[in-house]
């Protein structure tokens, strides 16, 4: 069963789009799936239904800016004026939304890419909302966003906020394909399957490719700022379980090096952190079709242990 719903987002302009998917048969828990960066909720069909068949109910929304929610708002790129904790709003909207539908059941969270920021950043001030929370394909310490924010604070500054300058977005990620052989899309980077590169980069729902405005690629910044460090850390709680994945070709996770940054700055705070990482993946450790299913089954396991 498909309920489509949608929600006004925290930034009191559009109109978010979202899915809640539901097994046909009794379900033992949730998980809402918080896409990444330029990307949409759709692009998890395959881990949706492997939730699906495992017994959870899995929410999803398109962020603003994002897919769907872009196209109904007519608002690509745009990620609003009420800062770097939008999304991450939006992303407890939605929880309380499928909360008041299936009351009783435990609530579980996984965030691919930007989506795992969102969700450090949801465990930081709603975490006791949920029972255990993946998240794939993170960073540590993200190279260059410290400058690059800098510069476009100055660019907002002299009123060109709205505007969308592809130096700061090249600046701040222009590098990501360096252990990438051959480049020719700019993707390469998210996973060495030429398919799956083709798919991204040709997907209508797809912002990745379109302009974002300077003043949310600072908001992107921002959220990596806000989940950095034992400062961060600390305001999670510590009864939540975490589960951290990714791939060691990651260029997100500096290729092994933040996703044990982030399970260090846990460790060090007192919490529960699983950390498993993929030799040899790149980004979207997800959709390579030898270890998808592996994947999957690793984050149904780390649920199902925690019912």
């Amino acid at each position: 069963m498909l309920h489509e719903v949608s929600f006004k987002s925290f930034n009191e302009r559009d109109d978010v789009q979202g899915w809640i998917y539901v097994p046909a048969a009794k379900p033992k828990g949730i998980v809402q799936l918080v896409h990444g960066f330029g990307e949409h909720s759709r692009r998890y069909l395959h881990m949706i239904v492997a939730f699906m068949d495992a017994g959870y109910i899995v929410a999803a929304d398109d962020h603003v800016g994002h897919g769907k929610t872009a196209m109904q708002n007519d608002t690509w790129g745009d990620w609003g004026d009420k800062g770097c904790h939008t999304m991450m709003e939006d992303e407890h909207k939605l929880h309380n939304l499928v909360k008041s539908r299936y009351q009783g059941l435990p609530y579980f969270m996984f965030g691919h890419s930007m989506g795992s920021f969102i969700a450090r950043d949801y465990a930081a001030a709603y975490g006791n909302d949920l029972t255990g929370m993946t998240i794939c394909g993170t960073t540590g310490v993200f190279r260059h966003a410290e400058e690059t924010g800098k510069l476009i604070e100055q660019a907002i500054a002299e009123g060109k906020g709205k505007e969308s300058d592809a130096e700061y977005t090249m600046k701040l990620m222009g590098w990501m394909c360096e252990r990438c052989d051959e480049v020719s899309i700019g993707n390469e980077w998210i996973c060495s399957d030429p398919f799956v590169q083709r798919d991204h980069a040709d997907d209508p729902f797809d912002a990745f490719t379109k302009p974002t405005s300077n003043q949310s690629v600072l908001y992107f910044i921002q959220m990596m700022e806000v989940i950095t460090g034992t400062e961060w850390a600390k305001k999670v709680p510590e009864s939540l379980p975490i589960y951290n994945i990714g791939g060691d070709q990651d260029p997100v996770g500096e290729y092994g090096k933040g996703i044990y940054e982030v399970s260090n700055w846990l460790s060090d705070t007192g919490h529960s952190v699983k950390t498993k990482v993929y030799s040899g993946y790149r980004h979207e450790i997800h959709n390579y079709s030898e270890i998808k299913h592996e994947v999957e089954q690793g984050i149904i396991e780390f649920m199902d242990q925690l019912l």
